[in-house]
């Protein structure tokens, strides 16, 4: 098990192939075993790294060290252990706010951003609202509807419950996560920071609608979004070889990367 160390304490992460750096950075309901669908594909052609954020995982830290605050000089501190001077991060969801906020706060250290299924926490009042919107709709929804959408959910009743499974080794809930819930950067500092930036969403995503994520990248100006038809949420879980597909294209996209 390879661990990095910050302030003390271990974090714990995975290296994968060889290549441009890429890491994928887990949501609120994720760990560093949820990309597993999206290693076999990615570490092809590149070094992919997952990790674990504290309170979620392998990494072993206390309720002290559940803060976004803490976990942007962790994510810092896994690319220093690994040796990797600049890589591409791939944020899904909680992980988006997260990247965003390196991107900014770091912006040497990346060469691209995937924002899935996130908004990048960018500070807007009218964004703010959306989401409270469709986080109150979303909520009226079975969970596993919620994230993977009702087809999948019934289709592949195994897959769910691996999901679910994956959940009970995080000891961190987002409620427990002091600042996941305060404004990141603004559209106008994440577009500044000249780093790529790319939102990544399904057109079924019943947690942040699609309007809501287009509101977000218009505010980022020289960013993309791909919306792809038919996904959920989790679009790394329950609809793979999409998400694999649209993070592959947004890489090729990255220049002067090693």
């Amino acid at each position: 098990m390879t661990f990095a160390t910050r302030d003390g304490l271990d974090v714990y992460y995975q290296s994968h192939g060889e290549g441009p750096a890429l890491v994928l950075i887990h949501g609120s309901g994720g760990n560093h075993a949820s990309w597993w669908q999206q290693l076999p594909q990615l570490r092809a052609s590149h070094r992919v790294i997952t990790l674990d954020l504290p309170g979620f995982g392998a990494s072993p830290a206390g309720p002290e060290r559940w803060d976004m605050d803490g976990y942007v000089r962790d994510v810092v501190a896994v690319l220093d252990d690994a040796s990797v001077q600049r890589a591409v991060l791939v944020g899904q969801a909680l992980g988006g706010a997260l990247a965003a906020r390196l991107a900014v706060e770091h912006p040497q250290r990346v060469a691209g951003v995937v924002l899935a299924h996130s908004t990048g926490a960018i500070d807007d009042a009218q964004l703010v609202q959306m989401l409270r919107e469709d986080r109150a709709q979303a909520e009226q929804l079975p969970v596993a509807e919620r994230l993977m959408g009702a087809e999948f959910a019934a289709a592949s009743p195994e897959l769910v419950f691996l999901f679910m499974q994956l959940g009970t080794f995080n000891r961190a809930r987002l409620a427990d996560i002091r600042n996941a819930g305060e404004p990141g950067p603004t559209g106008h500092e994440l577009a500044t920071s000249g780093v790529p930036v790319c939102f990544l969403t399904g057109a079924d995503d019943a947690v942040i609608r699609p309007a809501t994520v287009s509101r977000a990248q218009q505010l980022v100006a020289g960013s993309t979004l791909e919306l792809v038809a038919g996904a959920p949420h989790a679009m790394y879980w329950a609809a793979p070889g999409r998400f694999n597909d649209a993070v592959a294209r947004f890489l090729n996209t990255v220049h002067h990367w090693a």
